[in-house]
């Protein structure tokens, strides 16, 4: 349900990476209405840009959309030169974009391995660094935020839960825990705050085999003690909240939302 905004990010710009559809949708559509100027960020889905595109407008906000490869340094490079010649700076990077490529582990071939870690890592170190460059560039905007910059990383409950048949992404999410935390360790000094979301199950097209039909959603659902999958836009909340100045003091978080998958429901009937 559509809520009035806080208008807590008026006079900022945002990076949404993936943000044709799923998590990274409703990341761009929340940050809009709480009044960021917003970079949508897409790689093969125009018409779901458009569409996000779409909604931002219609309800008065800027966006802009750029088509980029962030696995690609140049075509990272591209995507904030854009934004900053179209904006005049970044203030906050939701590094969402990733994908899933899955195989038994021993039939896991190197360009599966690859692909994932170059997306889901490679591509979240790249635009981080683009990211805390501007940053440090331009320094600090007190007129519009407390912190100097701030970076978002999408990871997973998969960053600390072994999931076989996934080994690729899973070591992915559990890089990007590390790198999350070793660059807010290195910028902190400077007000760049680093978090991440670590969202469970929730559902995107991405997962729509785990709960399009009412058998494979119950058996999904005996993962989680809340007792119902997540929703993009619970997801959309947190990262608009986490780049407001409501949470100035989070830093080298990873905020979990996964309706309590983390908390091994195979115990609730003591095991």
């Amino acid at each position: 349900m559509y809520q009035r905004p806080n208008q807590r990010l008026v006079g900022q710009t945002a990076i949404i990476t993936g943000a044709s559809s799923g998590i990274g949708r409703a990341c761009a559509i929340a940050l809009a209405r709480e009044g960021a100027n917003v970079v949508v960020n897409y790689i093969g889905n125009p018409a779901g840009a458009e569409d996000v595109a779409g909604i931002i407008r219609a309800d008065d906000g800027q966006v802009l959309l750029v088509q980029a490869d962030i696995s690609q340094e140049d075509q990272v490079q591209q995507l904030f030169a854009q934004t900053i010649d179209a904006f005049g700076t970044v203030d906050i990077l939701v590094n969402n974009a990733g994908l899933q490529k899955d195989s038994l582990f021993v039939d896991m071939t190197l360009a599966q391995w690859r692909f994932v870690l170059d997306v889901n890592l490679t591509g979240q170190f790249l635009c981080a660094r683009e990211a805390a460059r501007e940053f440090l560039r331009r320094g600090p905007r007190p007129e519009v935020s407390q912190a100097t910059g701030k970076i978002i990383c999408m990871s997973s409950v998969h960053e600390f839960i072994p999931w076989a048949g996934h080994a690729n992404y899973a070591a992915s999410k559990g890089g990007v825990m590390l790198l999350m935390k070793s660059i807010a360790q290195e910028l902190g000094e400077y007000k760049v705050r680093v978090n991440s979301v670590a969202p469970g199950a929730i559902r995107t097209p991405i997962n729509r085999g785990a709960w399009e039909t009412p058998q494979s959603l119950n058996h999904l659902l005996k993962l989680i003690p809340y007792k119902r999958i997540g929703e993009t836009s619970d997801i959309g909340a947190v990262v608009a909240w986490l780049a407001s100045d409501e949470a100035d003091y989070i830093h080298g978080q990873t905020i979990v939302v996964d309706g309590g998958m983390a908390l091994y429901p195979g115990f609730e009937d003591n095991g």
